[in-house]
């Protein structure tokens, strides 16, 4: 039988992590199968854990395994927090409510829809019953759902009447879930404030060479001596340099060392970059 959970301790004995990965299932004729029942027994062996942390990607699998993993987490003394990771759907979703904290993956989806099965060989009376029986066992589910959501019990009807998908905003917004559980790239982000950092550098760079120009030649560009180049500028319509028109001088650059918001920018770009590499 395929392994679908896997539950270890850290090694401070204060949190467990419980993994369900696959198809939940029980294999009645094998004592050391993983089933419901061993799990449970794993977890009332765990002492005195103070959180559970549950990760689920499931389509689903056996009622009854499913709720007993469900009450299984429910009833114990432990914090738990369980994540979608993928899909948790039909009896996986009511694993997922039996978390304190109920986070969705911006990546993952909930399914949940109406106990089913097949028959064969049966009569009509037998059909009737069998029907009867699946609303009973859909009513388990659903208090497990109703026991965490925000809306209605007819609202919830018609969601598992229809089947229904459910996107992590949505499951927030209706109370399947406590949050979405959102990933940064740390290269990305490093590369962000790299840029933004050298960006700063290389403008006071700039700065602090075009002040250093304009001591030397009033006209903007320095020749070999340092004298005036007697080239035009963009401020003399005449041709001649700004350092012969008295009129026109030469507007001063702009220094980040004389402008304290451009001296505050640039020091708490130099802060990041250090805190950047600190950690």
């Amino acid at each position: 039988m395929k392994k679908y959970f896997q539950l270890t301790t850290s090694e401070d004995g204060t949190t467990a992590d419980l993994d369900i990965y696959g198809d939940i299932s029980s294999c009645w004729w094998d004592d050391d199968a993983m089933s419901a029942s061993k799990l449970s027994k794993q977890l009332d062996e765990l002492g005195d854990v103070s959180q559970i942390n549950v990760h689920i990607n499931s389509y689903g699998g056996e009622v009854a395994e499913g709720l007993a993993i469900y009450s299984a987490l429910r009833r114990h003394k432990a914090r738990v927090r369980t994540t979608c990771d993928g899909f948790a759907c039909s009896i996986a979703s009511v694993i997922f409510m039996a978390g304190d904290e109920r986070l969705m993956s911006d990546a993952s989806l909930l399914m949940i829809h109406n106990a089913w099965t097949s028959a064969w060989g049966v009569n009509a009376a037998d059909l009737r019953k069998l029907a009867d029986d699946m609303d009973t066992i859909t009513s388990a589910s659903k208090s497990a759902y109703m026991a965490r959501v925000s809306i209605t019990e007819d609202e919830l009807t018609e969601l598992m009447d229809a089947e229904t998908w459910i996107s992590p905003a949505d499951a927030v917004d209706m109370g399947f879930a406590t949050a979405i559980e959102t990933f940064e790239s740390g290269d990305k982000a490093s590369q962000g404030a790299r840029d933004s950092l050298m960006a700063l550098v290389m403008a006071s760079v700039e700065h602090r060479a075009a002040a250093k120009d304009d001591d030397d030649d009033p006209d903007d560009t320095d020749d070999d001596s340092g004298a005036d180049d007697g080239d035009s500028d963009s401020d003399d319509d005449e041709g001649d340099g700004d350092g012969d028109d008295d009129a026109e001088p030469d507007d001063e650059p702009e220094d980040p060392e004389k402008d304290p918001d451009k001296k505050q920018a640039f020091a708490g770009g130099i802060a990041a970059f250090t805190s950047l590499f600190a950690n």
